[in-house]
């Protein structure tokens, strides 16, 4: 079962510019994930993390 709560986030002025920078980062992160697994011909996050994770 998933339980799905909505919230609504009332950050200060700080919290918000802190908040904007940091989803910004996980947009850029996730947009050259993106980016080399279309380069690398990657159909799946296994295949991404296969290929970039050291063990």
């Amino acid at each position: 079962m998933k339980l799905v709560i909505q919230v609504k986030l009332l950050p200060t002025p700080e919290q918000t510019s802190v908040l904007e920078a940091t989803l910004r980062a996980c947009n850029r992160a996730a947009t050259h994930a993106s980016q080399v697994a279309f380069a690398n011909e990657l159909k799946d996050r296994n295949g991404l993390q296969r290929r970039y994770t050291r063990i």
